[in-house]
């Protein structure tokens, strides 16, 4: 009996080629398309200078592989591929003649509809071509020999130059060692766009130059299913009983901690269907940081059959926090919908301002039905990931001038501009029938700038932010458990007080503006340092009063891109139209332009938000242990006076060094003094329960 695999394997959730929405599986097994023809060698059939010599009537090699390598090699190298057509046996000699043709010699069959209709379901790349290499054998003195009999090179379609010839199936060759590196980092959690830059960067070639594609890699990872379904019937009962014993931690957990919160559904069958939990720091910390969540649902568990979601935050020294995270059976909206509403009662009631996500219809629209009154939104990378994946190879060529088009539509602030902008691009690649592109265009309020402009998206939707999720989801992958095993290791991860915090950032004034010292006093210093930049940035603009009272913001060297910033003085507002503030909380360098203008020696206060603030980044880490701990009222002295300590030390790496090494010195006298102290004084004990949060 085969046994069952006993590693939990995860891949990312991705997109069939022909658009279906479905996942793709890591099994054991091979990819056909993934074959080709042998990599180029040395031979002895090159001319006095090195160039490979064009085949002739006559030339001899020493097997028909060693030909059939030679005159792919020779295609290779002018624009195009070849295959094996037909061979002869004899009793005697066994093969003995050898046709290798161009890749696009003769016509494809006509497929037939069952009613007798000529059908054809895609266009064929066979035209007829005649460009052919015949080979036969002949045994000389007991050695065989194979002569060519027949050769033309003569081409009636468009030979490939050197970047697009080595997309042909013939020479995407997935070798030994890559297929294993492929295999590693699949299991380890890897999605397969990641797998191929992880590849290029360790060979230290540039994106898309691999001997084989993304296409390529996805279907040699899907192919390896064959080991799995043989074993179907054990993993499914090894995946009831799993999922049932997680169950059981999960009671556990509520029983030891009364803030752990979980929740599950059950099937028709009375089968545990979904499950979802969080812990009490987490919902402490949606409550401070919830106003933008991302949801994570790009991994699947191969072992178990369970897509894993994530909701993730940040707080406001810009680090990645664990909200909660779900398992469920399926993709559909139903099953989105039920992740959603119990992560709303997890979070009491507490709704996002904004929801970021993958491009997912099931997704979008349990989002819609659930959070009728959040912004949805699909981060640029998302987005890129998958067109990516959709055009490179139709368009082929034309796809880098596409991918251009694309970004600066991204980047179109104005909705009219937009369409207009859009719709030529459709029209001049011919992509009107497209179903990516109609799939793009019905989400297009959901990631084109000018309609996501202005909602609130905490500095979340960046390239930094995306790695710091890829970071915090390594750390789950990184082995392979089962589930009672993967939620403990949820737990770790997702533990606030042992993640690992940023470097100190020391934030020395770079102006002399007095906005810069009120305002390093105020915010924490992952917050300062993007005002920072807005401050430095703003001194490189000009400004021009309109008669209303409004100004026009210019850079000095740019013609293009100016600006427009309305100043409130009764009610101390300022308003610009890059609307950097609405959607990062940071005020953007225009605005602060006109304020430095008109004398501000400190921002007003509503522009300080309350997630940014210095008081702001211990409230979640402090507020549950301030609670808990008996005597509370000197260990609010001792916050307050850390906390100036901890602010005045970061002014300079001077005070820095000086305040730790006294500290280091004076906290090392005191715990020595506090252990010669009795243990106990008969008043009371403190019980202290362990949990993935303590």
């Amino acid at each position: 009996m085969n046994s069952v695999p006993s590693k939990n394997l995860w891949i990312r959730r991705q997109q069939c080629p022909c658009g279906d929405w479905k996942c793709y599986i890591t099994y054991e097994g091979d990819a056909e398309e993934c074959s080709a023809a042998p990599e180029s060698v040395k031979s002895d059939k090159t001319s006095s200078c090195g160039t490979m010599i064009t085949p002739y009537v006559g030339m001899v090699f020493k097997s028909d592989d060693e030909a059939f390598e030679y005159y792919g090699n020779f295609a290779r190298k002018n624009g195009f591929s070849i295959r094996k057509e037909r061979s002869r046996i004899s009793p005697q000699l066994g093969i003995y003649k050898r046709d290798f043709v161009c890749y696009r010699s003769g016509f494809a069959p006509v497929k037939k509809k069952p009613n007798g209709e000529n059908h054809r379901d895609r266009k064929s790349v066979r035209c007829g071509c005649d460009a052919k290499m015949y080979l036969s054998k002949e045994v000389v003195d007991g050695v065989s020999q194979w002569f060519v009999v027949q050769f033309s090179n003569v081409h009636n379609h468009e030979l490939l130059e050197d970047d697009q010839v080595r997309l042909l199936p013939a020479y995407r060759k997935i070798h030994e060692a890559d297929q294993e590196r492929i295999l590693l980092l699949s299991k380890a959690g890897f999605p397969i766009h990641r797998i191929v830059k992880m590849l290029e960067l360790e060979k230290g070639i540039q994106g898309g130059h691999l001997p084989f594609l993304e296409r390529d890699v996805r279907n040699f990872v899907q192919n390896r299913k064959k080991v799995v379904q043989e074993n179907e019937a054990l993993l499914s009962e090894k995946r009831e009983n799993d999922v049932l014993e997680l169950l059981e931690v999960c009671k556990a957990m509520k029983e030891a901690d009364v803030e752990f919160v979980y929740d599950f559904s059950v099937d028709e069958n009375e089968k545990v269907e979904n499950i979802a939990w969080s812990y009490g720091d987490s919902v402490n910390a949606n409550a401070v940081f919830g106003d933008v969540v991302y949801f994570d649902t790009t991994y699947r568990s191969i072992t178990y059959g369970l897509l894993f979601g994530v909701w993730f935050g940040i707080d406001s020294c810009g680090r990645t926090i664990f909200f909660g995270c779900v398992l469920l059976q399926d993709e559909t909206p139903q099953s989105f919908s039920w992740a959603l509403q119990t992560f709303l009662r997890f979070m009491r009631g507490r709704c996002p301002q904004t929801i970021l996500s993958d491009l997912d219809p099931g997704l979008r629209d349990a989002i819609r039905s659930e959070f009728p009154g959040t912004k949805h939104i699909i981060p640029l990378w998302n987005i890129l990931n998958k067109v990516s994946s959709w055009f490179s190879l139709p368009l082929g060529s034309r796809y880098a001038e596409f991918k251009s088009e694309f970004n600066a539509l991204f980047h179109i602030e104005n909705t009219e501009e937009f369409e207009l902008q859009w719709s030529q691009m459709i029209s001049v690649f011919g992509l009107g029938s497209d179903k990516h592109t109609d799939l793009l265009y019905s989400v297009r309020a959901s990631w084109a700038q000018s309609y996501v402009i202005g909602y609130f998206l905490a500095r979340m939707a960046t390239t930094a932010y995306s790695k710091s999720i890829d970071s915090f989801l390594k750390g789950i992958f990184t082995e392979h458990r089962c589930l009672r095993s993967f939620f403990e290791q949820v737990g770790i991860s997702a533990n606030f007080r042992h993640q690992s915090h940023h470097e100190t950032q020391y934030t020395n004034l770079r102006t002399c503006i007095p906005i810069e010292e009120h305002a390093r006093s105020i915010l924490t210093p992952y917050a300062f340092n993007a005002l920072q930049q807005e401050l430095s940035l703003a001194m490189q603009y000009a400004s021009s009063e309109m008669a209303n009272g409004s100004y026009i913001i210019r850079h000095f060297k740019r013609l293009d891109g100016e600006r427009l910033v309305i100043w409130l003085a009764e009610d101390e507002q300022i308003h610009c139209s890059c609307k950097e503030f609405e959607s990062s909380g940071i005020l953007c360098r225009h605005a602060i332009h006109v304020l430095v203008m008109k004398n501000y020696f400190q921002l007003p206060d509503k522009y300080y938000l309350s997630r940014w603030r210095r008081e702001c980044s211990l409230l979640v880490e402090d507020e549950h242990n301030n609670q808990s701990i008996i005597g509370g009222e000197w260990f609010q002295e001792y916050h307050s006076l850390a906390e100036t300590l901890f602010s005045e030390s970061l002014i300079t790496k001077e005070r820095s060094d000086y305040v730790r090494k006294e500290l280091i010195k004076e906290l090392n006298r005191i715990l020595h003094e506090v252990r010669n102290l009795p243990e106990t004084d008969g008043v009371c004990s403190m019980n202290m329960t362990v949990s993935p949060n303590s």
